[in-house]
């Protein structure tokens, strides 16, 4: 009988008709999926993987398209949003995919990474030292939306009395990537993106009246590949993405993370008794519930995936979450290993559109977990969590929690 329900749940699956149910745990549907309809068409004619091996060889393929200015004109009209979406990094194919990356990649090296880690280590104990004196916060909002907010505005030299209104704007835009949104979202959204520009175009003027060489919105106003800056509309929309992207996945990483742990109090404990741990942690962290759980491609060129044709112009859903929990590619996939090894989960993407700020993701996830295991004994919930209710991006709106210090309160000092 369980298998006929997995089978009917595969078949009625439909990406722009998502049920609460799914946005609350979507893996017993990506599981029927895999098993049953692997390569499932939507009744638009787009296609649903759910298998990993089939993800991965839609990245590998070069043939396939980011570009999505078809699918976005029909979405968003002509507003804000589509002038967005279809300007930034993400979005994009080479020409103005490989320039923009090229010009952002100076800040995310390896040893622009370890540059910040001090200033980082910094921002985490403040959030903790306040934590210690409430007890109660809200994991997400007192720490994991703003641990990377902070980060990423530092970065571009957004003030700090200006960083609540550019988070509301963030979210709005962001929200807008999901399967379907409504009429009152689209035109949130469309203000959200004119009101961002705005904000980005007197901050960039401000800027140029006094460029550094320590920011990255100096960095981009000045900087060029083979000649070619960026226009004033590329510069401000990658600003928006940078701002964007730079605190969706590590907020869902750490808010995902520890409720993870949660979950799985042998793991916990075995982290707490293994800090050494932590990099394979937040690995399978990123594996287990991954912060974005969808990406589209567009095929160029007929192909075929499994037993299907696909023709030019079919759009391709990349069920991200679905494939990092393939048996087929990890033991045990529904359980938390903090060990496992190896572990080449799909969360950042792969190839030329691997995710540029993923060695930052992952520093900040591993020093504000880390803190929290080593400041609080006590991590537990208190009161409902509630997720966000979103499908691609998938994490908390709230979780409140309740901690118990360590010891005397005084500073664990950086974290290595």
């Amino acid at each position: 009988m369980e298998q006929v329900a997995t089978a009917t749940a595969a078949r009625a699956f439909n990406l722009y008709k998502l049920t609460p149910a799914f946005l609350e745990d979507p893996f017993p549907v990506y599981h029927a999926l895999r098993h049953h309809s692997p390569v499932h068409r939507m009744p638009d004619g787009s296609v649903f993987l759910s298998r990993y091996a089939d993800v991965l060889e839609v990245y590998r393929d070069r043939r396939m398209s980011s570009d999505k200015t078809k699918e976005f004109g029909p979405k968003f009209g002509d507003g804000g949003l589509y002038r967005h979406h279809t300007t930034s990094l993400v979005f994009n194919d080479p020409p103005l995919h490989t320039r923009v990356r090229k010009l952002l990649a100076e800040a995310f090296t390896p040893r622009a990474m370890r540059q910040m880690e001090p200033s980082i280590v910094a921002m985490v104990d403040g959030f903790l030292d306040d934590a210690a004196e409430r007890e109660q916060v809200d994991l997400i909002g007192d720490f994991a939306f703003a641990l990377p907010v902070g980060v990423i505005c530092d970065m571009l030299g957004v003030p700090v009395a200006d960083r609540d209104r550019l988070r509301d704007w963030a979210v709005t835009i962001l929200g807008a990537l999901e399967p379907v949104i409504s009429d009152d979202h689209l035109q949130r959204g469309n203000a959200a993106v004119d009101g961002f520009s705005a904000y980005l175009k007197d901050l960039i003027d401000e800027r140029r009246k006094a460029l550094r060489d320590d920011d990255i919105l100096s960095r981009l106003i000045m900087g060029e590949v083979e000649g070619e800056g960026l226009t004033e509309e590329e510069l401000i929309q990658n600003c928006i993405f940078l701002l964007n992207a730079g605190h969706e996945t590590t907020t869902n990483l750490i808010g995902n993370g520890i409720a993870a742990l949660l979950a799985f109090p042998g793991e916990l404990q075995r982290l707490r008794d293994n800090p050494d741990m932590m990099d394979s942690a937040i690995e399978e962290f990123l594996r287990f519930e991954s912060s974005n759980q969808l990406g589209n491609r567009r095929v160029t060129v007929e192909t075929c995936i499994g037993d299907e044709v696909l023709s030019p112009g079919t759009v391709i859903h990349l069920g991200i979450g679905a494939a990092n929990r393939d048996p087929a590619m990890f033991h045990d996939p529904d359980r938390l290993d903090i060990t496992r090894s190896p572990n080449r989960h799909l969360a950042f993407g792969w190839g030329a559109h691997v995710c540029m700020g993923n060695t930052l993701a992952r520093m900040e996830g591993r020093i504000a977990i880390r803190g929290l295991l080593d400041r609080f004994s006590t991590i537990e919930p208190d009161g409902p969590s509630a997720r966000t209710g979103r499908a691609r991006f998938r994490g908390f709106r709230t979780f409140p929690v309740r901690l118990r210090q360590n010891w005397s309160g005084q500073r664990r000092g950086a974290v290595v």
